[in-house]
């Protein structure tokens, strides 16, 4: 989810790749361990506890507040109304299913 490479991270906390790659399919690990890979992936440790993928989300998005993500800036101020999108997507999807059924309406009047 964070597009970090086991390998980034296992170097990080100071383990062999394999190691880590152990850790990942254990049911539970020490806290001591849980903090430190924490600590690296810049996320409360509770997010790797009670992981669950919306669930983890929510935490590291509301953790990333000030638009910091892993030491890079991330702006994203859009240019554009997100609602004059959603017309413009109903607007064009209304547009096709009148020319399918003046479409299928000629191929009626053909057939008669």
């Amino acid at each position: 989810m964070l597009n970090i490479k086991q390998e980034a991270l296992a170097d990080k906390i100071n383990v062999a790749q394999q190691t880590l790659s152990r850790y990942d399919v254990q049911e539970k690990l020490d806290d001591e361990l849980l903090e430190k890979i924490a600590k690296e992936l810049n996320i409360p440790v509770e997010a790797i506890k009670n992981f669950t993928e919306e669930g983890a989300l929510n935490i590291i998005s509301n953790t990333f507040q000030d638009e910091a993500f892993m030491g890079e800036v991330i702006h994203y101020n859009p240019t554009f109304n997100p609602i004059d999108k959603v017309v413009e997507l109903y607007e064009r999807m209304l547009k096709e299913k009148e020319e399918r059924i003046s479409f299928l309406e000629k191929i009626l009047m053909e057939k008669k």
